[in-house]
């Protein structure tokens, strides 16, 4: 599969991107100096490819060039997060860090 070009769509607050035609995204919030990532939405037709990994892999990044704390509401992200413990630990708002020590790997 070539590259996903994913875009930051401001106006809805979600991380996109189009593949055979169907959107998938990553939905988030800017709350008090942090991102919020909150849903990941991949449509079936296109499941299986690694699209909601790659935008959460984009969204960490993201935040951590622009220097955003993340707070992490989306269970997809939640999850990739804890299989990759230590990849984007950093970009975690460390009060948010602190109270959910369940993505750290056990």
């Amino acid at each position: 599969m070539e590259p996903l070009a994913i875009v930051n769509n401001t106006q809805q607050q979600q991380f996109q991107v189009r593949v055979d035609g169907e959107l998938a995204y990553l939905e988030y919030r800017m709350y008090k100096g942090d991102i919020a990532l909150l849903h990941t939405e991949v449509p079936e037709k296109i499941g299986g490819r690694g699209i909601a990994s790659a935008l959460a892999v984009h969204a960490l990044t993201y935040a951590r060039e622009h220097k955003i704390p993340v707070m992490v509401y989306c269970p997809f992200v939640a999850g990739w997060l804890k299989k990759h413990p230590n990849e984007f630990r950093d970009v975690l708002d460390p009060k948010y860090r602190d109270d959910h020590p369940n993505l750290q790997r056990q």
